[in-house]
């Protein structure tokens, strides 16, 4: 049986919402902490990606910069990016997210595209709600 979203970890919820970063105006999970979330390697997830092109435009995975990666490694403390990789990471919008979870298979993956469409969800109606409050103000 599906659990119900409301009954989703409230630690997985924190993961999620602590992985997403915004680069390019845009709210996006790395690779790598995609990877963790689902609890594989990382090297899986840019497998799926690489295996499945199509399925990966731009408006949903795009690859950092060189200046994007060494901003998100200094700043972001919460991120899992590796000093020692040799690729740049890539970054997975919401969009991105959901084709992935299409893609990518765990033990906790329902759970884990839960917590990231609930996530993400919010993150779009505080969003709504800071744009409305700015109006009226």
């Amino acid at each position: 049986m599906v659990k119900h979203t409301t009954e989703l970890p409230p630690k997985l919820l924190t993961a999620v919402r602590e992985s997403i970063v915004v680069i390019r105006d845009i709210p996006i999970i790395v690779d790598a902490d995609v990877a963790n979330l689902y609890g594989v390697e990382t090297k899986r997830v840019n497998e799926a990606v690489r295996n499945n092109p199509d399925k990966f435009p731009e408006d949903y995975m795009f690859i950092l910069s060189p200046e994007e990666a060494t901003i998100l490694r200094s700043k972001f403390s919460t991120t899992k990016l590796s000093p020692k990789s040799r690729t740049l990471p890539k970054a997975f919008t919401e969009k991105g997210l959901y084709m992935l979870a299409t893609i990518l298979k765990s033990k906790s993956a329902l759970n884990v595209t839960f917590a990231i469409i609930e996530t993400f969800t919010q993150v779009r109606n505080l969003k709504r709600e800071r744009i409305k409050k700015s109006k009226i103000e």
